[in-house]
């Protein structure tokens, strides 16, 4: 295991990874996850005054900084990458729009671990959260056993992808979007494309130009006519969180801003593959029917989205008889210890940076009530 970004007497970058020490893994608040919204919570937290490892400490279960961005398409460049935004204090570098974000994102997250020295510990892998009778959470792992008072959990989605069920067998390649590595090994191929999201366009930017596709959505795209304004963003969030304070299943946030203007958009435009068909009723040996009409593919991709990884926090019984998780801004409802950050209307990078800032306020407050806040640093 190894220590990035943090010394263990306090803030200042290390000039290389370290053994991680054997403390006595107690803190007042831990955050699990270092993608964009637990290094925006990281971040808040440090600035707050808690001391990297005993006032707080990041867990990540990747062997190296950039969260799910280290795991995407080597095709999926920052030029056709769906909205990124900064995080707070470290901008993006100017970066050459060719480099693919699996590159540049992860090294503008290493950076800013080292800048603003972060505890984050890694390779952990967070198996489960419960209770203890002291109020304060065991959060046990791969690598030993943490307490904490308040859990800041941002693992994502990226590692949960969606599959649907439908009937029928198809004998021919099948992945999901998180398997995609880019158009080549598709080209001269039939392959058919499902879902109605950016992951879905990105695919279908990139195979026009190598492949026959055919596109199905299980309900029509919607696409957004004119920018993206802060008054739009906010009646998207207002939309989703509805949903989180009832306890329903989370909605993905494109599902409500429907699909923008992206460069991917554009260029399947001028490739004319957005001819959009509704969903097909089975799988068949060599491809998929609606009713008594086939069509063979070579191979299918699920662009069908992703879920909430949150299976370890199950020993928690956090979710309700709607099936989703009932939310009070970044905060668990029913436990304030508990902050779900990229969930629902957070799941977004500036929606991330958002949700850090606000769940490390309410960390704060709850420390509060119980013992005096940390000084500042």
């Amino acid at each position: 295991m190894t220590v990035h970004g943090a010394t263990i007497d306090g803030p200042g970058p290390t000039p290389a990874a370290q053994t991680a020490p054997d403390p006595a893994r107690e803190v007042d608040a831990l955050v699990i996850g270092a993608g964009q919204a637990g290094l925006s919570a990281a971040y808040h937290l440090h600035r707050r005054g808690f001391a990297p490892y005993t006032g707080f400490v990041v867990l990540d279960a990747d062997d190296a900084p950039g969260g799910a961005w280290a795991h995407r398409s080597p095709s999926l460049t920052m030029a056709t990458v769906h909205g990124f935004h900064d995080l707070p204090d470290f901008d993006l570098p100017a970066t050459d729009p060719a480099t693919p974000a699996r590159v540049a994102v992860p090294g503008y997250f290493a950076a800013y671990e080292a800048r603003h020295a972060l505890p984050v510990v890694r390779p952990v892998k967070v198996l489960a959260v419960r209770d203890r009778p002291d109020g304060r959470l065991r959060v046990e792992t791969d690598s030993g056993t943490w307490i904490t008072r308040a859990l800041l959990n941002a693992t994502g989605t990226w590692t949960r992808p969606f599959l649907p069920r439908y009937p029928g067998h198809f004998t021919g390649r099948q992945l999901h979007y998180a398997d995609y590595r880019g158009p080549e090994e598709f080209a001269g191929q039939r392959v058919l494309v499902v879902g109605g999201g950016a992951s879905a366009i990105q695919v279908l930017s990139e195979l026009g130009a190598v492949a026959a596709t055919v596109w199905v959505t299980r309900t029509p795209p919607v696409v957004h006519q004119g920018p993206f304004t802060p008054e739009f963003g906010r009646e998207v969030v207002a939309k989703v969180e509805e949903r989180v304070r009832a306890g329903l299943p989370v909605r993905s946030v494109v599902s409500v801003t429907g699909l923008g203007p992206s460069v991917a958009y554009r260029r399947a435009e001028e490739l004319g593959v957005l001819n959009r068909r509704p969903m097909f009723d089975r799988l068949t040996e060599h491809g998929v029917a609606w009713g008594d009409q086939e069509s063979a593919v070579d191979a299918i991709i699920w662009a069908t989205g992703f879920r909430a990884e949150l299976t370890h926090l199950a020993p928690l019984g956090l979710r309700g008889p709607g099936g989703g998780i009932r939310m009070a801004g970044t905060r668990v409802a029913d436990d304030p210890r508990i902050h779900l950050l990229g969930y629902g209307p957070s799941a977004s990078t500036v929606g991330a940076n958002r949700a850090g800032r606000a769940a490390v306020n309410e960390v704060v407050r709850l420390l509060r009530e119980r013992r005096p806040e940390p000084a500042a640093v």
